[in-house]
Formats: C-alpha cells, structure tokens, sequence
C-alpha cells in the first residue's frame, strides 16, 4: 500500500510548469489533448497560408508580373514536388515509401498524372483571364463534378436529397457568372474544366488504386506522379510556350528576384499538398470539409483586399449560395451514406 507522500510525488511529476519567473508560481497543465490541438491550429494555419499563398503568386506572376507561361509554372510547381517528395519520404521518412509493384500500376499512376497535369494548367490558365474571387466561386462546385463521374463510372446512386443539394451550387456559379465584372468567357472555360477534371482525378483514383496491393497514400502518389507530370510538361510547354526561355530570363535580368519567387511560388506548392495531406490525416473528413470551404471564403477576401478586383453583390451572393449548397451536400452525404 502506497502513502500519501508517494501519491502527491507522483501526481506533481504529471504537472508541466509552462514558465519560470519570480514568485515560484506554477505553470497551467499542458494536457496531450491540448498539445494536440494546437498542432492542428498550426497544421490548418500551414494549409490555408499555402494554399491561399500559391493561389495568389499565381495569380500574380501570369496577371501582373507578365509571366505569361501557365503551361511551364505548372512544370516548375510538379518539378518542386518531385524533389521535395523524394527528401520528405525517402530522408524525412514523414510517411513510409511505397514502391510501385508493378507496370500495370505505373500506368494507373501514368494516367491520374496526365488528368492531374490538365487540372493544375486549366487552373492556372484561368487565373491569368479571371480575378481570383470568381475562380474559387467555380471551384468550388468540384462537388457537382465528383458525383457526376462518380455516378458515370460506378452507377452508385447517392440518396434523392444528396443530388437536390447540388443544385444550389451550380446555381450559385451561374448567378456569380452574371454579376460577375470580370467575366471572361474561355477564362470561365479553362477554371470549369479545371474543376471537372479534378473531380475526375479524385473519382478515377478511388476505382484505378482501389486494391489492397496498388492503394498508394496522397504523399507517395504525388511522389510518382510528379516526374512524369514534368516529362509531360516540359515538351508541352517548349512548343506551346515557345518563348518562355528568353522572357523568363529577361524577367530574371530585370526583376533580381524572379528566381527567388519563382522557386518560393514552387514550394509552396508543394506545401499546399503536404499540409493537406497533414491536415487530411489528423482531423475528420468533416472537419476538412468545413475548413475547406472556409479556407474558400477566405482565399475570396484576402485576393479582393490584394488585387483590388471589382465585386458586385450579385457575384457574392452567387458564391454564398455555391458554398451553402456545398455544405448542405457534404451534410447529406454523411448522414445518408
């Protein structure tokens, strides 16, 4: 039997004094779960600074800066991935390499590569015709899209009341498309297919690597995925970008830190998928799906507070019912699954 000398030992070796200072004062208890907790705080400030931070150095190297080339920044986001993929996994060991087994994967993988390429350009592209604002307005109906393709290419239907609310969020795009000053039509075209094309991405993933022994995780995926994005890209952009090399190094002579914001504009994107990846991984997909819609809302007041982009109340209302009808989706699909 212990005594009550031992018991209070014990108990005071469980407090963390979170500060010295005079007066002998003992620090709060920091409890796991409030450790926890703010690392998630942390990871979701990571997340959204990332993902609204390449958004908006998009935004301002093909509108503003006369880097005119979406075909090869988007080389340069995969080329980043590629090499900060490899040290992640194979030095850092933040998640266990996966090998790819065989030729029939690779080509799976060969495949989510070329769909992933369209999106990320298609996206890119429309940022140098839209403002940003309107671009996460049409983004955010990938919802639309994911069960279209996922209706399409597995015949699963979803409950009646599922599919009723997506319906706000493509009406919601068309009332901003109309209120919308900006408005550009293959602008328009380019993000919608964009959007489309990551849906099919995310569907054609789950039936390409749906077996036990193929199933990659997102961060092992990206680290395949990335080299072929490049050797896919790099021709395309040589011909279709034909001039990229010599305006990219008369920008570098001109502006001295093109280089510098190029490469950060590059890391950061890849930081975009990591901290996703993180966040995916230490929260529920609820939680994501709410912090993803409002990192949405979010990346709309920070670019119209940067870039100064005209807003009408009618293009705002437009994308407060695509985000509605969003969340309403996300809500029926969870209780209806």
């Amino acid at each position: 039997m212990r005594n009550k000398g031992s018991v209070e030992n014990e108990n005071k070796g469980t407090v963390k004094e979170t500060g010295g200072g005079s007066g002998g004062k003992s620090g709060k208890m920091v409890t796991p779960s409030n450790k926890e907790f703010m690392f998630i705080c942390l990871l979701v400030s990571l997340w959204y600074s990332s993902n609204i931070g390449v958004i908006l150095l998009n935004k301002y190297l093909l509108s503003n800066y006369g880097f005119r080339f979406p075909i090869f920044l988007t080389m340069c986001h995969m080329a980043a991935c590629a090499v900060f993929s490899y040290i992640s996994i194979v030095f850092f060991k933040i998640v266990p390499q996966q090998m790819i087994k065989s030729r029939s994967q690779f080509l799976k993988i060969a495949t989510l590569s070329i769909v992933f390429c369209g999106s990320v350009v298609g996206g890119n592209i429309s940022l140098k015709y839209l403002a940003v604002s309107f671009n996460q307005a049409v983004g955010a109906t990938t919802p639309f899209f994911t069960a279209v393709f996922a209706y399409l290419a597995t015949f699963k239907r979803e409950a009646w009341i599922t599919y009723a609310a997506l319906v706000p969020v493509v009406a919601g795009v068309v009332i901003a498309s109309g209120g919308e000053p900006g408005f550009h039509l293959f602008g328009f075209i380019m993000c919608l297919s964009a959007t489309a094309a990551r849906a099919f991405k995310s569907v054609l993933q789950g039936i390409l690597l749906s077996s036990e022994g193929e199933k990659l995780n997102s961060m092992n995926l990206l680290l395949y995925m990335s080299p072929i994005a490049v050797v896919l890209l790099l021709p395309a952009a040589l011909i279709m970008e034909p001039n990229v090399i010599d305006v990219t190094l008369s920008l570098g002579k001109e502006h001295k830190f093109m280089g510098v914001l190029l490469f950060i504009n590059s890391a950061t994107a890849y930081a975009a998928n990591l901290t996703n990846f993180l966040v995916t991984k230490h929260t529920s997909a609820l939680t994501l799906q709410v912090l993803g819609n409002a990192k949405g809302a979010v990346a709309v007041v920070i670019s119209i507070l940067i870039f100064r982009n005209p807003v009408t109340f009618i293009g705002m209302a437009g994308y407060t019912v695509t985000v509605m009808g969003v969340v309403a989706y996300g809500e029926t699909k969870r209780r209806f699954r």
